[in-house]
């Protein structure tokens, strides 16, 4: 429970800068997409199944903010989380390599699924000035912003680590 409830604050926080204090640290015109970036970090820190509850939320929240059509980037949020949380099991959580490397290509992936989506609502079918001008400047944006925010994510899933294993040596039966 306390889990959920921190994932879920950690998620309300990410949303609330990411439409105010994040538009301040553009660089020509380029955000970062933060939510991305917990995504990935938690679906790298606690597996598939966890990741896609992120991706679900996460989504859900920007859809509430700032999408036009009500499940749109949850299901691209959830099927990320999903993804990436595929490959946890073999990965050393200390390594801040694997993060930034994932998260780069996360970033490919989902903005080209929804530029590759909005095709078919909007007709634009400039694909390479997308891929130049937004795709590749918000992947080196999102894997610089990586590095801190996956210590952050990781240090909170430690200190949520060491209390559920708290609580379950406290019920544990011997």
């Amino acid at each position: 429970m306390q889990r959920r409830a921190t994932i879920f604050a950690v998620l309300i926080l990410n949303i609330v800068l990411q439409s105010t204090i994040v538009h301040s640290i553009q660089i020509r015109g380029i955000i970062p997409n933060t939510a991305i970036i917990v995504i990935v970090s938690m679906s790298l820190l606690r597996g598939s199944t966890e990741g896609a509850a992120t991706g679900l939320i996460a989504g859900l929240l920007q859809d509430i903010f700032f999408g036009v059509s009500f499940g749109y980037y949850a299901l691209f949020g959830m099927l990320l989380g999903f993804g990436v949380g595929k490959i946890n099991k073999g990965f050393y959580r200390e390594n801040y390599i694997m993060p930034v490397f994932v998260c780069s290509i996360s970033t490919l992936a989902y903005e080209s699924c929804i530029f590759l989506t909005g095709i078919l609502f909007s007709g634009n079918t400039n694909y390479l000035y997308f891929l130049i001008n937004l795709i590749i400047p918000e992947m080196v944006y999102n894997s610089i912003l990586t590095i801190l925010i996956y210590r952050v994510l990781f240090s909170i899933n430690s200190v949520l680590e060491e209390k559920e294993k708290y609580k379950r040596k406290l019920f544990s039966i011997k």
